[in-house]
């Protein structure tokens, strides 16, 4: 192990200071670099003590988030009424939600409340690899909800017979394989990589695009695949989801009676909610990456959404919205205060 220096910094006052000194680990064929542990900056331009109060709203969205996701999930398995494909991938999308807050969440609240920057090497591509492959498994079950919900709106009669038990089954076996399948080699690929220059990651948490900046050789198969992935994955599903909501307002549109429209679309409410609160965020924050140069506050604040908001606002929605769970929610709150 050796330490790399980083260059001296003006400090604005005629004197010099260095950074953090960060130890460097290098391969065994001494042909690579790696930092035993990243920095992570937190909210750029922001100091400690501010730093230190949003750690609290952000211990309180983890909890949200956490109750409000596992409340679904545990009322879907208790509710025999409730075992329907539409609900089972409403469960599926909560527990994915569930791991995804706990993977970001409380390592991001830790760094706010103490100030320690460090991630392990390690620890941050696994970080890393568990963000991107939960996104990947959020957006195909999204995409399994807007196909149920467009059989259920344009095919009714043949809904029980094209979304079954097993059907729902295979459909979430698929997403876990696919996610994990296409970003299981982001962490050896980063690892190829040398990283000689600083090692401060701005973010709170571990992202493919933003530790890759850090690197100072080639990235080209990085680039390449990040965008091959991030394409095939979460752009088609994008275009599958958009497709299936043009189809659904045709439907909609032709129907006779508006109340009938009105009913019709009104399901799928809660569904959209969920696509726009994802999507929105990871189609602006790709775009901000391929367009502007060095990560600034911009993509830390997109980053920051596309990540925290889904897994609070998701069960708010459909907690909201579905009328199963709904009552059941309160059902549960008036036996608990008798």
């Amino acid at each position: 192990m050796m330490f790399l220096v980083f260059p001296f910094i003006d400090s604005g006052l005629g004197m010099q200071k260095p950074q953090l000194l960060v130890p460097v680990m290098a391969t065994p064929n001494r042909t690579l670099v790696h930092p035993a542990y990243f920095l992570l900056v937190g909210i750029p331009g922001l100091g400690p003590d501010v730093h230190f109060w949003l750690a609290f709203p952000l211990c309180f969205m983890y909890v949200l988030a956490t109750l409000g996701n596992l409340a679904i999930v545990l009322i879907i398995r208790v509710e025999r009424r409730l075992h329907e494909p539409v609900y089972i991938l409403l469960a599926m999308l909560s527990t994915i939600d569930l791991v995804l807050s706990s993977v970001t969440m409380p390592k991001m609240a830790s760094l706010f409340l103490t100030g320690i920057q460090e991630i392990e090497f390690n620890v941050c591509l696994a970080q890393m690899f568990l963000i991107h492959a939960l996104s990947a498994m959020e957006s195909a079950i999204l995409l399994a909800m807007a196909f149920d919900r467009f059989v259920a709106i344009c095919h009714p009669l043949r809904h029980a017979s094209v979304l079954t038990g097993p059907t729902v089954a295979k459909i979430g076996l698929a997403a876990l394989t696919r996610g994990f399948i296409f970003f299981f080699p982001l962490p050896f690929i980063l690892k190829r990589l040398s990283y000689c220059q600083t090692h401060t990651v701005k973010h709170s948490f571990c992202l493919h695009q933003d530790i890759m900046k850090l690197s100072c050789t080639d990235t080209t198969v990085n680039v390449v695949y990040g965008l091959f992935v991030i394409l095939s994955v979460m752009g088609v599903d994008s275009l599958f989801v958009g497709f299936s909501y043009i189809l659904i307002l045709r439907v909609v549109l032709e129907l006779s009676s508006q109340g009938a429209a009105l009913k019709a679309f009104n399901t799928c409410i809660s569904h959209l909610c969920a696509v726009l609160v994802f999507y929105v965020p990871l189609i602006g924050l790709s775009v901000v990456h391929r367009l502007s140069g060095p990560t600034s506050l911009l993509h830390v604040i997109m980053a920051n959404i596309y990540l925290l908001l889904p897994p609070v606002v998701n069960p708010i929605v459909y907690g909201a919205r579905t009328k199963e769970i709904r009552s059941r929610v309160l059902h549960m709150f008036s036996q608990h205060s008798r």
